[in-house]
């Protein structure tokens, strides 16, 4: 169950990564560009925000069943294991946080340009954090696992 829970959620990172990429794109090509928030654009966002929280629950199933998460005296002291039973997960939960509350408050705006920035910022700020915690990994964007 845990090699087959690793290499979904390792593999659907680069659906979310598209996804995620492509709204910002779109977001800030709107903002600038003085474009019109269509339907397709909130449905892009919506994709990318629930692709977001889906990765997070599969993330969240890994993360009881993985060997590299533990709960010992020395888990804070261990690098590996500080980072994958805390840095890790509280790094991706604060990006999703992000994109969550970019999503809702380009809901509520009224001015197209409004709905764009906060696409725009929020998701870009959301994958930095999560561009920086996968490096943090060690393994790299397009790494294995």
């Amino acid at each position: 169950m845990y090699n087959f829970l690793l290499h979904l959620h390792s593999g659907f990172r680069y659906l979310v990564m598209l996804l995620v990429v492509v709204a910002i794109l779109v977001a800030f090509v709107g903002w600038f560009g003085k474009k019109s928030y269509i339907d397709g654009n909130r449905k892009l966002n919506l994709f990318a925000m629930i692709s977001v929280h889906t990765q997070f629950l599969i993330g969240l199933i890994l993360y009881f069943v993985s060997p590299f998460v533990q709960f010992t005296s020395n888990t804070m002291k261990d690098a590996t294991a500080r980072y994958w039973t805390m840095e890790h997960a509280v790094m991706m939960l604060f990006a999703i946080i992000l994109i969550t509350v970019g999503h809702s408050r380009s809901k509520k705006a009224v001015l197209h340009e409004a709905k764009f920035r906060a696409i725009a910022i929020s998701y870009s700020l959301a994958l930095l954090v999560i561009v920086v915690a996968i490096l943090q990994s060690g393994r790299g964007l397009f790494g294995t696992s």
